[in-house]
């Protein structure tokens, strides 16, 4: 018989590289892996989700502009939703300049996080999508631009030349669409959307803690302890005795 030994956890994050609460729970995963005793064997992949796929690839607009826009009130409402936002940031460590980020497409920069996660794996695409939600968020760059993501893959660590063979093509496609095919299957309304050994399945930004709840619980299932009852006699390495 052989015995499959779960040696991980693995975390499949659904979100999108323009999503402010996105960037806050990584933040705040990251701080709860901080205090986890195992963080070297958690293992985390991010899949593809478009909050905004009618989004242009070239910007006309910018984020506060675009929600004041479709909520109502004009540009001045729409900066009161990103000051809210930004201010849940700070508390993070996040210094978003998101006044300024442009409402564009996304596709293209999720195709190359797919790129990433099967040439370096997830710790390459980790640090890409690190890159992406701070060029965006931060630095305030347009991800939809195919020079713009050259630059920042090959920053991360992504061949250049492999990076614009797939931005000149529609390779990896599929597999966006796949993932955000799969996030409505497992009930994904919005992201982030965090699943967990396909076990547990945790909806938005949560507090560190509740990420802290949930690691413990997939570890403690995935490597089940022995209660020891006992205290007879019994032999040991320094022999029995009797």
């Amino acid at each position: 018989m052989v015995v499959t030994v779960v040696s991980h956890v693995r975390i499949e994050i659904w979100s999108d590289v323009v999503c402010p609460w996105c960037y806050i729970g990584k933040r705040r995963l990251e701080r709860a892996l901080a205090s986890f005793e195992h963080a070297d064997d958690v293992e985390i992949v991010w899949r593809s989700f478009q909050l905004d796929p009618a989004a242009p690839t070239q910007p006309v607009e910018t984020v506060a502009e675009a929600l004041g826009r479709k909520y109502g009130g004009g540009p001045d409402a729409g900066r009161k939703m990103v000051d809210q936002v930004e201010a849940v940031a700070a508390e993070e460590g996040l210094l978003f300049r998101h006044h300024q980020s442009l409402r564009v497409n996304t596709v293209d920069a999720h195709r190359i996080l797919h790129l990433a996660l099967e040439t370096g794996g997830p710790a390459l695409q980790g640090r890409l999508k690190e890159a992406l939600l701070s060029a965006y968020f931060v630095e305030t760059e347009n991800v939809a631009d195919h020079q713009t993501l050259q630059r920042i893959a090959a920053g991360a660590g992504l061949d250049e030349v492999r990076v614009k063979d797939v931005l000149g093509s529609d390779e990896y496609a599929d597999a966006v669409e796949a993932d955000i095919r799969e996030a409505a299957s497992l009930g994904a309304t919005g992201v982030p959307f965090y699943v967990i050994d396909r076990k547990y399945g945790v909806s938005g930004a949560q507090p560190s803690e509740t990420f802290t709840q949930v690691l413990d619980r997939s570890w403690s299932e995935a490597h089940p302890s022995l209660d020891i009852v006992g205290g007879a006699e019994a032999c040991g390495p320094d022999g029995c005795a009797v």
